[in-house]
């Protein structure tokens, strides 16, 4: 009985020692995927601030308008000098002054300004040569550098100097020296019955709307 009780004993004492040696199952080796869970994180790599988004070839580096009277002012004035056939887009000073060189005195043609406050230049034929004067945009309206005299439109301002006295402005310089008939015929009812008056014209809608599109006598 004692020897049956000591060898039972020494059987548990064995197991024991056994259970102690033989490591706990763990978690983390209970799958690959728990395994790699458990391997220490790689430090997190600062992502790099994303780049400034390329300007669209549309974007403008003017001033943003201070109200949207002077946003309608500039688009109008813009949608009348595609219109007009004397706006040459961004010809620089001295390709404006070389293409008036051989003219009269007098013709003038518009482009964009390289001035950063400034939307638009008028270029023209003095008797000392060809020039090119700033055309700013203030408070909503048009004046020429140097000048006190403003106007609510572009073509406003041009026609005041076209018909001065002094008769600053002459004849504009067209990029299609042949004009199509319906402009010419369109400048002379303007400067007929005046641009007031275009709409007691009883015309069809069409024509109407035709004249009203560049009513001015340039």
């Amino acid at each position: 009985m004692v020897a049956h009780n000591q060898v039972a004993a020494d059987n548990a004492i064995s197991t024991a020692a056994e259970s102690r040696r033989r490591p706990e199952p763990s978690s983390s080796s209970s799958s690959p995927s728990s395994s790699s869970s458990a391997a220490p994180a790689a430090p997190a790599r600062p992502r790099p601030c994303p780049a400034a988004p390329a300007p669209a070839p549309g974007d403008t580096h003017f001033r943003t308008f201070r109200s949207h009277a002077e946003y309608r002012r500039i688009t109008r004035a813009s949608a009348l000098l595609d219109a007009c056939g004397f706006y040459w887009g961004p010809l620089s000073v001295h390709g404006a002054h070389e293409r008036l060189r051989a003219e009269p005195v007098g013709t003038f043609l518009v482009r964009d300004s390289r001035q950063r406050n400034c939307f638009f230049a008028l270029s023209v034929k003095m008797a000392s040569g060809p020039t090119s004067i700033r055309v700013h945009f203030q408070a909503g309206r048009f004046h020429l550098d140097g000048s006190r005299e403003s106007f609510d439109c572009l073509f406003e301002l041009l026609e005041h100097y076209v018909a001065a006295p002094r008769r600053m402005l002459g004849a504009p310089l067209r990029q299609r020296r042949v004009r199509p008939l319906q402009e010419l015929c369109r400048q002379r009812i303007v400067a007929t019955v005046g641009r007031e008056n275009l709409a007691r014209i009883p015309l069809n809608p069409v024509l109407r709307d035709y004249l009203s599109s560049f009513p001015f006598q340039i």
